[in-house]
């Protein structure tokens, strides 16, 4: 249908435009895409067996929906993504406040405009970009906001009871009619504004100063949760429950391949930094492993949920870590460096909720733990089992690295050291070369050093090494020697 042609009701009715509900056109647009083999919800990863195909099935069923799920698990974005399921243009009554259909109207605006114009009725095209609303619920939030009020100025310029329709004032709700509105947090809304949902979503209709105004509103509702709020901060109450037609559960990426690509994809860096820093694979997968660590740990409340927001702002401060050390040294480029987490400490204190184990820990001393969990959790991946009891005398796959340190009584990685210091220290205890030679020989060139300060670090994590933090760096030190030098 050619839209710039058309700009009047007749010449809709001659092009033989036909009027569909909002959930009618969600229902139609998503069997073509699925008959086609599109990709739907594009850039949503982790849920495609899982949370997608519970989604398309209450757009089929036209269904109101609610996504419940933590803190950073794609819900808005979800429902951000709908639009791309509606038509691209939708025609309107030119001036309506509510995006009256011509052939449908509702309010009385748009029903007397026809009567006077008849066939030219001027008609406006609204693109589907702006048929999206959303609202935070908050406590502050008014049945006025959402519904609408009556306007004492409007019922006295044109001398009109207040029982009239035309001196209401619509809300964000009537406005948003034949679009999708989303209230996210709904449990946060107060109970007594839920209630005004009631009626809209089932009957229809609404009620504004103790009047009831038949206003069958063309709607998609969408509502996001989060369980910890039931408990929290409110609950959704049970008649608003029965009247959402799908309760949808998400969830945090399962693999740290998926979260990798979430990152990868999110995080907000420029071409310089990109092209200035290169990233290990195994630093991006340890970087994930933080987030499951924390999802698991016993200092953090797994009900408030670890957000998927925590790696990608881990990542963004992973990078500007070593790009800031490369800035310093007059470095072009540059490699992340296990030392390089402790810079994403802040990223992580800011993220989780801690019980009260935590709070006794501090949430630094949180964060600098999971950076050690991840760590004592691949390395076994890479490198033959470190066992916590061993024969005396018995010679293991790091007896001579733990010699090395013995004999040579360690040394210190300073955290702005050039990257030729960083490498030159890391040559010199050529047990770690052979170690890798050994058990990594496939590994890439550029991704050696991560890989054998990443030995070093598990030692650590295995208490096999010691490891402390000086004014600008860390000693690292066989643990014996460094007992006895504190003795």
């Amino acid at each position: 249908m050619k839209i710039d042609t058309i700009n009047t009701l007749g010449e809709l009715k001659a092009a033989g435009y036909q009027s569909k509900s909002i959930k009618d056109e969600l229902r139609n647009n998503l069997r073509e895409k699925i008959k086609s083999g599109k990709l739907l919800f594009e850039g949503v990863h982790g849920f495609e067996n899982t949370v997608i195909p519970e989604l398309e099935r209450a757009i089929l069923s036209r269904h109101n929906i609610n996504l419940l799920g933590l803190r950073g698990q794609a819900k808005t974005r979800l429902a951000r993504l709908m639009i791309e399921l509606l038509d691209e243009f939708m025609p309107i009554v030119a001036g309506s406040e509510i995006n009256d259909d011509p052939l449908k109207p509702i309010s009385r605006f748009a029903k007397d405009l026809i009567v006077i114009e008849g066939d030219k009725t001027p008609i406006n095209w609204v693109h589907r970009s702006e048929r999206f609303f959303e609202k935070l619920a908050t406590p502050d939030v008014t049945v006025a906001d959402l519904i609408g009020d009556v306007d004492p100025i409007k019922a006295a310029n044109l001398k009109l009871s207040y029982a009239d329709d035309r001196v209401i004032h619509f809300g964000m709700i009537p406005r948003a009619n034949r679009c999708i509105f989303v209230i996210n947090e709904l449990p946060d809304l107060q109970a007594r504004i839920q209630v005004a949902l009631f009626n809209i979503l089932q009957e229809g209709d609404i009620q504004i100063r103790g009047f009831k105004l038949r206003m069958p509103l063309d709607m998609q509702f969408v509502f996001t949760a989060n369980p910890e709020d039931f408990t929290n901060r409110g609950s959704i109450v049970t008649p608003l429950k029965d009247r959402i037609g799908s309760q949808i559960l998400t969830h945090y990426p399962e693999t740290i391949k998926i979260a990798r690509t979430i990152t990868e994809q999110e995080a907000k860096l420029d071409l310089l930094q990109s092209d200035a820093v290169y990233v290990p694979l195994l630093a991006k997968d340890l970087l994930e492993q933080i987030s499951f660590e924390a999802r698991e740990s016993e200092y953090i409340d797994n009900k408030s949920g670890v957000s998927a927001r925590m790696s990608i702002t881990a990542f963004e401060n992973l990078l500007s870590t070593a790009e800031r050390r490369a800035l310093k040294s007059g470095a072009e480029k540059t490699t992340v460096r296990l030392s390089d987490f402790m810079g994403i400490i802040p990223a992580i204190t800011g993220k989780v909720e801690l019980v009260y184990e935590g709070e006794q820990e501090g949430a630094a001393a949180v964060a600098q733990h999971l950076i050690g969990d991840a760590i004592h959790t691949f390395f076994p991946a890479y490198f033959p089992k470190i066992e916590k009891l061993e024969k005396q005398g018995e010679k293991t796959a790091y007896s001579d690295l733990l010699e090395w340190f013995f004999s040579e009584n360690g040394f210190e990685l300073l955290d702005d050291s050039s990257d030729e210091e960083y490498k030159s220290i890391l040559d010199s205890i050529a047990p770690l070369s052979i170690l890798i030679k050994k058990y990594q020989p496939q590994l890439a060139k550029e991704d050696v050093y991560f890989m054998k300060e990443f030995i070093l670090w598990s030692l650590v994590e295995y208490d096999k090494l010691s490891k402390d933090r000086i004014s600008q760096g860390y000693q690292f030190s066989d643990m014996y020697g460094n007992y006895i030098n504190k003795l």
